[in-house]
């Protein structure tokens, strides 16, 4: 890919000092070859998806501008995350170190056994719209619609904003 395209990164952490896993992986995003981090959300927690009984999650969003094709971002993304001690097979949903998604790269639509994009469950989850509307109102989430009016609906119940450097 020789064009910039933006890319927007979910990231997520309940494991481990999880904010201190998000606030480096942002840093890491902005360190990729072909990627720039040009903006991120404030960090907020959330009650986790799935197994109730693990810790509550750190999350945040990601902007990037990047020239990798999706797969390439894939694979970087995945590299971070082994980095810093993901592993996989656990419960679905389960507590992780950290979660990296790509939530959208430009208007791409694309479905493959690998990758979905949009983020199949991006429009409806607060905890990726409330970021990335902080970061990116206007985005628009290709068969979805626009971020702003997607976070308002679903509001942010159950949401809280960190300060910075506090869990």
């Amino acid at each position: 890919m020789n064009v910039w395209t933006p890319a927007f990164v979910g990231l997520g952490s309940n494991l481990a000092d999880p904010s201190r896993q998000v606030e480096q992986a942002i840093g890491e995003l902005g360190q990729l070859p072909g990627c720039r981090l040009v903006s991120h959300s404030r960090l907020y927690i959330s009650a986790p998806m799935g197994p109730a009984d693990q810790p509550h999650f750190i999350n945040a969003v990601a902007g990037l501008l990047t020239r990798l094709e999706p797969d390439r971002l894939l694979d970087a993304l995945e590299a971070i995350e082994a980095a810093h001690g993901r592993t996989r097979g656990g419960p679905h949903w389960g507590p992780r170190t950290l979660d990296l998604d790509i939530i959208a790269m430009g208007q791409l639509e694309l479905a493959t056994p690998r990758l979905t994009l949009p983020h199949p469950g991006a429009h409806e989850r607060n905890f990726v719209l409330v970021p990335l509307a902080e970061i990116a109102p206007a985005c628009w989430l290709p068969g979805h619609g626009r971020v702003a009016d997607l976070a308002e609906a679903i509001g942010d119940s159950g949401l809280g904003r960190l300060a910075k450097g506090r869990v």
